[in-house]
């Protein structure tokens, strides 16, 4: 009989574990033919997340859970519910529901009738997105698209079902500053897309602002590109070069109308500008620097305070 893990990461969810919970368990008792595993993940929660989580596994057997030290951020849940797992395949779900349990059967039928290895999701909508997030999200694939040598598919979800040398390829991968979508497309494998309508939460706020977000998506294009620094080079360069051409042009204008002092409002605006240039390079390279450095130190992508372990 084959086995799923479901990893399933949560910070401050006490509002959705249950509710997520009642609908896993519809999909566990319709596959009779596969067994299954919880592995909720407590990221740090400061709510009663764990304690739901714990009186869950007393009468649940199949559930197990890891409980962080302090919030380590989603991407180090998902890396510890993945090396904690025992399945045969492996799945990765939000408490939220977002992500609806029910596709897993379909899910699980695709991988093991076809020739692939990932049966992964992706949407092209979310109903909780406002206009403007949707643009920058839609401008952030297009960008780390065209900057990654990896294929990042618009609109992929972390859910997705997994085979257990899939799983073992990923936890190769040990970098400290993780990002699971680049992750999943660097080890790559055969992949087959599923597109659905990401519904509303069913209880519990996001926990992604926009800044988040944003610092989020700049991680993933210095994880995956070096691109940037080819443009500051690029730009240094190109600014080399208009400096010599005005240089010239300064010269010819003094020895021809002798007045070194005429345009000085302009060139403290030239002075502005460069500046910021100089900064804006200098914070791209920095970035890149900043996370060499976070790396090299080998701290532990998380610390375990406790595990189901402990309550036995």
């Amino acid at each position: 009989m084959d086995k799923i893990s479901v990893i399933v990461p949560c910070y401050n969810e006490e509002e959705s574990i249950s509710l997520f919970y009642k609908e896993i368990n519809k999909v566990t008792k319709k596959m009779k033919d596969v067994s299954f595993e919880l592995i909720f993940i407590d990221d740090g929660s400061s709510d009663k997340s764990l304690d739901i989580i714990k009186e869950l596994s007393k009468s649940d057997k199949d559930i197990r859970y890891i409980s962080f030290s302090r919030n380590f951020g989603k991407e180090a849940a998902i890396y510890a519910g993945l090396l904690y797992s025992m399945g045969d395949y492996v799945t990765l779900l939000d408490a939220d529901l977002q992500e609806p349990p029910k596709l897993i059967e379909k899910m699980y039928k695709i991988i093991t009738t076809k020739d692939v290895d990932i049966v992964a999701l992706k949407t092209d909508a979310h109903k909780e997105y406002g206009i403007f997030r949707r643009f920058f999200t839609r401008c952030y694939y297009k960008l780390i698209s065209k900057l990654s040598k990896v294929e990042m598919v618009p609109g992929a979800r972390d859910f997705r079902l997994m085979k257990r040398q899939v799983v073992n390829a990923v936890l190769e991968l040990k970098e400290y500053n993780r990002y699971s979508k680049g992750i999943f497309s660097f080890v790559g494998f055969r992949t087959e897309w599923l597109t659905y309508s990401v519904p509303k939460r069913v209880a519990g706020t996001s926990k992604w602002s926009f800044p988040k977000l944003f610092t989020y998506a700049i991680d993933a294009i210095i994880g995956y590109s070096t691109v940037p620094l080819t443009i500051v080079v690029f730009v240094g360069v190109l600014f080399c070069l208009i400096s010599l051409i005005a240089i010239i042009f300064i010269i010819v204008r003094t020895l021809i109308f002798g007045d070194p002092v005429a345009g000085w409002p302009s060139l403290v605006c030239i002075m502005f500008f460069l500046s910021g240039i100089q900064l804006f390079c200098t914070g791209i390279s920095g970035a890149y620097i900043s996370k060499t450095y976070t790396e090299v130190k080998g701290r532990p992508i998380y610390i375990i305070r406790e595990t189901e372990k402990n309550q036995k």
